[in-house]
């Protein structure tokens, strides 16, 4: 039976739920979960399992937190005392795997990648084409090799992207997606009917870990590219600026590229026939509301009532 495979997992944030519990729903035998240690998180530095392992726990399997996996004797101790690992399964796991535990699973690693590859290779797949404005992307579930996301393809499904569609909200589909994908073919991968097909290498584009920074609102673009920045890094690092003396965080907003303002007022804080927002180099981005460091969410109209004196009106 394929279901007696016996599999190791690697995942660590949400995207990689899905996948793990479908997994086990459907009796593959998960021997370890290999998640990131736990962190601190927030002002407090509340030290934090990654919802993998918090998953893990639930479904009571084993979990294994190694810092880092190339050069680790412990680590690599601990995959050998589990057996014979039949396959590995990979999600979002936020490490580069060393070629030795490639080569560990009689079947190798298999890796959900929220992307149609070889376009948008990497860290940040998802939040790439949401700013990049486009309209489709796509899951594929790949063989891992040692170089990043080169692996050859087993399966690839095209996603269409909804207007508004925010990160959340498009990681969650694809997680969804690509957890389903793999479930439907590893009992034919497992039989060797499926023969993975290399990727046209020349094509691939390559997508960056994500900073702080890059929510940072560059206010000499369209209207309708920063929302896209918007949606892209919701909720972090968000869509920011600097505004009389503190970072500004913009929570809800839309764009309108037919409002046409003065090229010397772009950057500025406005209202135009009462929408609060920001002039841009082409269309005003309007906000519905926003948060300065520091102090709690404000609507629009809050916002207004409270600094109308330091926001710009527009004739």
């Amino acid at each position: 039976m394929v279901r007696n495979r016996k599999i190791i997992f690697f995942g660590t944030p949400e995207f990689a739920l899905p996948a793990l519990k479908k997994l086990r729903e459907s009796g593959y035998k998960i021997l370890a979960v290999i998640t990131a240690p736990d962190k601190p998180v927030g002002r407090e530095k509340t030290i934090t399992p990654p919802p993998v392992k918090i998953t893990a726990q639930e479904l009571g399997l084993k979990i294994l937190q190694p810092p880092k996996l190339r050069g680790n004797s412990q680590f690599w101790d601990e995959l050998k005392s589990l057996g014979d690992i039949g396959l590995g399964v990979v999600a979002a796991y936020g490490k580069i795997i060393p070629e030795e535990i490639l080569e560990l699973p009689k079947f190798g690693l298999l890796n959900i990648h929220p992307s149609l590859l070889p376009k948008y290779r990497g860290a940040s797949p998802i939040q790439a084409v949401l700013s990049n404005g486009e309209t489709e992307t796509g899951v594929t579930i790949m063989k891992l090799d040692k170089e990043m996301d080169h692996g050859p393809i087993l399966a690839q499904k095209k996603v269409e992207i909804k207007p508004n569609e925010k990160y959340p909200e498009l990681s969650e589909r694809l997680s969804e997606i690509g957890s389903d994908m793999l479930i439907d073919i590893l009992p034919d991968y497992f039989a060797g009917k499926i023969k993975p097909a290399e990727q046209n290498h020349s094509s691939a584009t390559l997508t960056k870990i994500i900073k702080k920074e890059d929510g940072k609102a560059d206010w000499s673009l369209g209207a309708n590219w920063l929302y896209n920045t918007y949606r892209a890094f919701y909720p972090w690092p968000g869509l920011w600026t600097e505004w009389e003396g503190k970072i500004l965080k913009i929570i809800e907003c839309s764009p309108d590229d037919a409002v046409i303002t003065a090229k010397a007022d772009t950057g500025a804080l406005a209202i135009d026939g009462g929408k609060l927002g920001f002039i841009c180099g082409k269309g005003f981005l309007i906000v519905k509301s926003l948060q300065r460091a520091g102090e709690k969410i404000l609507s629009d109209s809050q916002f207004i009532q409270g600094y109308g004196k330091l926001i710009k009106k527009i004739p």
